[in-house]
């Protein structure tokens, strides 16, 4: 990217989010950090972006909630006069939970975060990108939105289901106003989603409460690994997304860019 671009990075402060942020900085964007969690994690990123010359705002935001979201996104173009990039980073898992064992709180908890959060943030966004002739989108998916178990349980493969159709409705629907959406899938990344997830959503306790189940139903998935027993670094993830929102991929458009080793391939 030759010319400095605002990106908002929605879940930037940790894991992935953070590697994007961090790589988008280093071509030379303006990196404005969501977070919704920890304001340290979110000042140690942008501290370590400033350090290694780049550019970096953090700006605290629920996704989730619309009138929320639609102001961070005013308060972004306001202060910098335009945004050319959201990347819809941030995410929950739901540890595996089939249908049966899944409660009303994790299912609406990891809906809400990995596919309302997403379509509020492109619905606030877009304005914005129609008003300056164009923008770019990129969702972070995942293997779990092609597969049945794979990549999560119930509420997980559903709502990475749903975030790949919005892509693609998206894309379609914005193309002539020059507004790409792409997303990518990632397969297992090393990262601490899930014990994240577990502070966020209350998962633990409901592992509690069905302890031989969970075993039973985390043995059987965990069996697919073999297939493919190296999870990638969340580098390797922020360097499809830096390539998806690049004017290098100015003809990429709808696409679900899989980043897996191969495992969805067996």
């Amino acid at each position: 990217m030759s010319e400095k671009k605002i990106a908002v990075v929605t879940g930037g402060a940790r894991g992935i989010g953070k590697a994007i942020a961090l790589e988008l900085a280093k071509a030379g964007n303006l990196v404005v950090i969501n977070y919704n969690g920890s304001e340290e994690k979110a000042r140690e990123t942008k501290a370590e972006i400033e350090a290694a010359g780049g550019q970096a705002d953090i700006l605290q935001c629920n996704v989730a909630d619309f009138d929320a979201c639609e102001a961070f996104f005013k308060a972004v173009a306001e202060k910098y006069g335009r945004v050319d990039i959201l990347v819809n980073n941030a995410g929950v898992f739901d540890e595996l939970l089939p249908a049966g064992e899944v409660s009303d709180e994790i299912w609406d908890r990891v809906i809400s975060t990995n596919l309302t959060a997403p379509m509020r943030g492109i619905r606030a966004v877009i304005p914005v990108f129609e008003k300056q002739g164009g923008g770019v989108i990129v969702n972070t998916a995942s293997i779990a939105g092609f597969t049945g178990a794979r990549g999560g349980g119930a509420a997980y493969v559903a709502s990475k289901h749903g975030l790949i159709g919005l892509t693609k409705n998206v894309a379609f629907n914005y193309k002539d106003k020059n507004i790409r959406c792409n997303a990518v899938a990632p397969g297992r990344v090393e990262t601490n989603l899930r014990v994240n997830s577990e502070n966020l959503i209350g998962s633990k306790t409901a592992h509690d409460k069905s302890i031989d189940n969970w075993r039973d139903i985390e043995t059987k998935v965990s069996e697919g690994y073999i297939t493919n027993m190296r999870k990638c670094t969340p580098d390797e993830i922020a360097k499809v997304v830096l390539f998806l929102a690049s004017d290098e991929a100015s003809f990429v458009n709808g696409s679900i860019f899989v980043a897996d080793g191969g495992w969805t391939s067996y």
